[in-house]
């Protein structure tokens, strides 16, 4: 394995997360801070929009307007080119288990959007949780069921398939996508670790080999992931082997990577001391920073 630092981009956040490259820039939620912002080469940092309820996911429709997921107000609010932002997706009827999370968006404009299943911040015991879909006039419905805290997902250069990581589960989940947003065909990715039981948090949090958190798909097919528990990046092949990693630097973990750059080969991960929100809102300590890599990004987001 090729051993790479990182270097600082940008600092001072108090959660980075939902990295993505989009427009010659990149854009990033502060989960604590309330904000979407984006990031120029040079570090320098802007406020994009406000989101009340904890702003993660991020991805643009057809038109190229901004989606945002509010994590604890479950919905998807959409943002124009003026800035102004309205609800475009409103989940609540939908019995969300505790806070939306990470969200990819197709081609076609249609939104998945993960959930934790549990409130993690309490402490609740994990649970199964279920991945939402979103379509582009913001009809919102269940894709899918039973996964073990679905997080960071990719989408193939063809549309064709979408990959969601399960962070409690070690693994990543593939799934048809069909041209309507229908998900199906579902079926074990890559297994990096056995699955451990949802029992409690502690438990569960103490048996993961691997947590894959947001990541970002390359042009090898496979997937640079942020491990939640391992304080590095991985890349991961089809099937599960770790064919490449960077640790994060000392007394920082991993929580979100993606693939971008004028040649796709930066990948920008969000680095935390932790990611509990008591800490992070005290304290502006992460850290957005990047290496280079081989493999240059491919598919979305």
């Amino acid at each position: 394995m090729t051993e790479r630092t990182f270097t600082t981009l940008s600092d001072g956040g108090h959660f980075f997360e939902g990295p993505r490259w989009h427009d010659g820039r990149w854009w990033v939620s502060d989960f604590y801070a309330g904000v979407v912002a984006t990031v120029e080469a040079d570090g320098t940092r802007r406020t994009v929009v406000e989101v009340e309820g904890q702003p993660s996911g991020l991805g643009w429709l057809p038109d190229g307007d901004l989606l945002v997921v509010s994590m604890k107000g479950h919905r998807v609010l959409r943002v124009g080119a003026d800035g102004a932002s309205s609800v475009h997706a409103d989940l609540t009827s939908l019995d969300v288990p505790g806070p939306l999370n990470d969200m990819v968006v197709a081609p076609t404009g249609h939104a998945y959007v993960g959930c934790f299943g549990f409130d993690l911040m309490t402490g609740a015991d994990p649970a199964p949780a279920p991945l939402y879909r979103v379509d582009p006039d913001g009809t919102a419905s269940l894709a899918a069921e039973g996964l073990h805290f679905p997080n960071g997902a990719v989408i193939t250069d063809d549309g064709a398939t979408l990959v969601v990581g399960e962070t409690l589960g070690c693994r990543y989940t593939a799934f048809a996508l069909g041209p309507d947003g229908a998900l199906t065909d579902r079926r074990v990715w890559a297994q990096m670790a056995p699955t451990p039981p949802l029992t409690t948090m502690g438990e569960t949090l103490g048996a993961l080999g691997v947590a894959p958190d947001g990541c970002g798909l390359d042009a090898d097919g496979h997937i640079w992931a942020a491990d939640a528990v391992g304080s590095r990046v991985v890349r991961i092949a089809p099937g599960g082997e770790v064919v490449d990693e960077v640790a994060a630097p000392e007394g920082l973990g991993a929580f979100a990577c993606m693939l971008g750059g004028e040649d796709g080969r930066t990948l920008l991960t969000c680095l935390a001391p932790d990611f509990f929100e008591h800490a992070r809102t005290a304290a502006p300590e992460a850290v957005l920073a990047t290496i280079e890599v081989d493999v240059p990004r491919a598919g979305l987001p």
